[in-house]
């Protein structure tokens, strides 16, 4: 009987071994109380943030509403009636916009990838074509993008005037071509910093030098460059704006064509809202992607 009663008091190592666990688990007093403390000042600092939005607010609207030319500048760009009357028509203009941006997206990733590969490139027999895509990446990067948008738009027309072409297509031509040239050079930077160790890597496995660029060197370069990629999308969705200035009725133009109508300048802030919504998913995703690589890479974590 005592020796079973002393069998039965001793633990086993099943249980010593789920002792030891939870023990280790455990959350020490000191951790919660660390715990505790930065939820303190976490509190603290959204209750300081919302003060001081709340105050920079305040201060802004009491200036708004002191200022002698408000009610005149409120009538002239935030008119409600003229508000709901402009919208249908830059709404419509802003689906031109997204189908441009949408070609010139393709058109940029082929060209500006062609471009980068060129340039990284230590073939002897693509020297000529390294010069021509070294000469176009420094030429487009100095010529302002409205500039180029007259020279091809009024340029191509000007060969053949007896055919009229899309003011929409010139644009589409004239933003891929610009844009190339800056996207190339971040996918350029993008392969020159992924280690050499990874193409030896790929090529002691048996990948030919073409499936390491495509396979290895690709894939770590853009996930490399993302961020920068990003920011130069959110600029892209901008700047597809300016091919009203060859005539396509896009947002800003059918902006334009209810200003003159009107002399009201609220569908320009119309225009301008909507590309900010537009904007504004990429330029969060872009904020919590780099965030995000920030954290992997301070972790010790592959990027």
């Amino acid at each position: 009987m005592e020796a079973t009663a002393h069998a039965a008091s001793t633990p086993t190592d099943a249980q010593r071994l789920k002792e030891h666990t939870v023990n280790k688990h455990a959350v020490s007093q000191v951790e919660l109380e660390r715990q505790a403390y930065r939820r303190k000042q976490r509190n603290k600092s959204i209750a300081t943030s919302l003060i001081s939005t709340v105050i920079l607010v305040a201060v802004v609207v009491v200036a708004l509403h002191n200022s002698p030319g408000w009610p005149r500048v409120k009538e002239t760009f935030f008119s409600p009636e003229y508000f709901m009357k402009s919208l249908p028509a830059i709404g419509q203009g802003l689906l031109l916009n997204l189908r441009i941006l949408g070609f010139a997206v393709v058109g940029v990733a082929v060209l500006a990838t062609g471009l980068a590969l060129l340039r990284t490139s230590k073939s002897p027999v693509l020297f000529p074509l390294r010069v021509l895509a070294s000469a176009y990446t420094t030429l487009m990067r100095g010529i302002p993008m409205i500039v180029l948008l007259y020279l091809i738009g009024f340029g191509i027309p000007g060969l053949d005037p007896t055919h009229r072409i899309d003011p929409a297509l010139l644009g589409t031509i004239a933003v891929v071509i610009d844009y190339a040239a800056y996207v190339s050079e971040v996918l350029r930077a993008g392969v020159n910093d992924v280690h050499p160790s990874q193409r030896a890597s790929a090529r002691s496995i048996g990948l030919s030098a073409s499936q390491t660029t495509w396979l290895v060197v690709i894939p770590q370069a853009i996930r490399k460059v993302t961020p920068a990629l990003m920011n130069d999308f959110i600029s892209m969705q901008k700047d597809v704006g300016l091919i009203s200035v060859l005539g396509a009725v896009d947002a800003v133009r059918a902006a334009q064509i209810s200003v003159a109508s009107s002399y009201n300048f609220t569908p320009y802030v119309v225009a301008s809202l909507m590309f900010i919504l537009m904007s504004v998913p990429f330029i969060i995703f872009s904020d919590w992607y780099s965030e995000r690589l920030r954290k992997r890479e301070l972790s010790g974590g592959t990027v």
